[in-house]
C-alpha cells in the first residue's frame, strides 16, 4: 500500500479578483484538482 499524495494550498483574499489571480492561482489548482494525480486537495481562503 502506497502513501496517500495529499495538497494544502491556500489564499489571503486582499480584494477583487482580477486576471492575475486566474493565471497565477486559480487556473493551476484547478488543473491540479481534475488531474486524478493525488488523492486528496484541500484549498483554503486564511482570513486575516
Amino acid at each position: 500500500m502506497g502513501k496517500e499524495k495529499i495538497i494544502l494550498t491556500a489564499d489571503r483574499p486582499t480584494g477583487k479578483l482580477h486576471i492575475g489571480h486566474y493565471v497565477g492561482s486559480l487556473k493551476r489548482r484547478v488543473e491540479l484538482q481534475n488531474s486524478n494525480l493525488y488523492d486528496k486537495i484541500f484549498i483554503m481562503i486564511a482570513d486575516a
